[in-house]
This record gives C-alpha cells, structure tokens and sequence, in this order.
C-alpha cells in the first residue's frame, strides 16, 4: 500500500479531560459527607434529573469549596473546550463564539451518590456544557468490566459485526478527574456490584451570546425584530 495512505477519523466529539487538585478534592469530599449526613438540608436533585441512584443533592455557591470549584475549574474548563474546538474554525465560521462576544453562566452543581445496583440510563443534559467530576470510586469498579463506568454514546448503536466500534466509549473513573462535553453529548452509567459508593459532581453550564452594542442612537423605528431577543436566559448562579 502506498505510503500516503492514511485513515481518516470524522465527526470528533471532543471531549475535555483534566484534575483537580489535591486540596479541592478533600474539601469537596468533606462537603459530599457533610450533605449525605443530613441530605434533608439540601434540595433533592432527583425529582428533575433522569439518575436512579441513591442520593442526589443540589449544591450551591453558599458552599465556598463550591463557589471556588465552579470559578477556578469549571468555568475556565468550558473556555478550554469553546477555544480549543472554536478556533479551529476559520475566522467567518465562528459565530458568537469570539472572546468578548459570550460570557459563560453556571446553571447548577448537584451530588450523586451511587451504591451497588444504581445506575444512570442514556441521557443528555440542559444547557450548552455538562461534566462530571468524579469524588470516591469503590475499588470493584475497574477496566476488567463496565461496572460503574462513565459511558459516552455515538449516534449509532455499536456493533462489531458491522464495523461500528465507534460508538461506545467508556471512561473509568478516577477520584479527582473531570470531564466536559458538550451538554447534547448521550452518555449513562451502568449499575455496579458489591459495597462502597461511588460519588461524582455534575454540573451545567450555558454560553451566553452579547448582544452587539449598537455604534450610534437607535433607530426611530426597527425592520425586522426577532422573537428570540425577548425570550428569557436561562437562570442559574455567579
């Protein structure tokens, strides 16, 4: 075969993996204990979310650990994904998406936590970004099975018979690693066995477009006005 040949990989979804540090994650760890002590102090998550899991808790930027977490980490996560995937498209091609032109608005940080026989079914989130930061993993969940696993979906069924490999991929987690995808990205969590819990943060964020200021006064009256200029933005916390 001649040696310009190569094998094209099309469509990527990216992915953005990174790690907290050591002294976030303890007091994050320390956080999850105190809210799983008394969860009645904290919003029960589940009523909206799709998780068949234990507990799962909503958190806020009352929480200092929580309010750091989402200014130093996420936040600037969700810029690492926006700048990295953006600006490999040609100037004209980029949108909104320009430094100066968005401004990036949590929407909300919730607790799960998950014993042996919870799981997460295939799901997508609200928003533009969602993550998942991973706290205490129970040492049964490893590579030798998908137990317990973070599951990423492509826009097929995967089937070795057919040559479609692509589109499962599992990631194991690991206390103190991250992830952020886009928030239309299916992914799930299959069931693990035996004892222990697995804990893990989730979070959304939305990419707000700025509106352009205008140069001069505004006109005495407008052509055309879109109806989407006076739809609500989505809420959320600083």
């Amino acid at each position: 075969m001649d040696s310009s040949t190569e094998v094209l990989a099309l469509f990527p979804r990216y992915v953005l993996k990174s790690r907290l540090s050591e002294p976030l994650l303890g007091e994050l760890l320390q956080l999850g204990a105190q809210v799983l002590e008394r969860p009645e102090q904290s919003p029960d998550a589940s009523t909206k979310l799709a998780g068949q899991l234990a507990q799962q808790r909503e958190l806020g930027p009352q929480h200092p650990c929580i309010k750091a977490l989402c200014a130093d980490v996420i936040l600037p996560a969700c810029e690492h994904w926006i700048r990295h995937v953006i600006d490999r498209q040609p100037p004209q091609g980029r949108g909104p998406w320009t430094p100066g032109r968005y401004r990036l608005q949590m929407i909300d940080v919730w607790l799960n936590s998950q014993v042996a026989g919870d799981y997460n079914p295939m799901h997508t989130h609200g928003g533009s970004f969602s993550g998942v930061i991973f706290l205490k993993v129970p040492a049964q969940i490893h590579n030798d099975s998908f137990d317990g696993q973070l599951c990423f979906h492509g826009p097929e069924e995967w089937h070795i018979q057919s040559f479609r490999t692509g589109m499962a991929q599992y990631m194991l987690p690991v206390a103190g690693e991250l992830y952020v995808f886009p928030a239309w990205q299916p992914h799930s969590v299959p069931p693990f066995r035996g004892d222990g819990e697995r804990w893990s943060l989730a979070f959304n964020v939305v990419a707000v477009p700025i509106p352009a200021q205008p140069a001069g006064p505004p006109p005495a009256a407008a052509a055309n006005i879109s109806l989407s200029s006076s739809r609500q933005r989505p809420g959320g916390f600083a």
